[in-house]
């Protein structure tokens, strides 16, 4: 029997000292008037980059990859990735 190895994240936040969005493909946006407030992007975000700003909840684009995995976790469907225009 072989042995397999896995890589995974061990601790989120792991690109809060490297800013990588200038390589991301699409955005997270939020619609605000759809969105529940129930924190599951912020807490699925594997980058940390979601952060709640005056009773609503921002993406730091200079840290998000676009990996949509906020926009799979709400609830809502309050967030759409879209293809962002560089």
């Amino acid at each position: 029997m072989t042995r397999c190895e896995v890589s995974m994240v061990v601790e989120p936040g792991s690109t809060q000292v490297t800013k990588t969005g200038a390589w991301r493909t699409f955005v997270p946006v939020i619609d605000h008037d759809k969105c529940i407030k129930c924190s599951l992007c912020e807490i699925f975000c594997p980058d940390s980059c979601i952060h709640q700003v005056e009773g609503n909840f921002v993406p730091d684009l200079d840290y998000c990859k676009g990996c949509s995995i906020c926009a799979h976790e709400c609830p809502r469907g309050a967030i759409e990735m879209v293809l962002e225009e560089k």
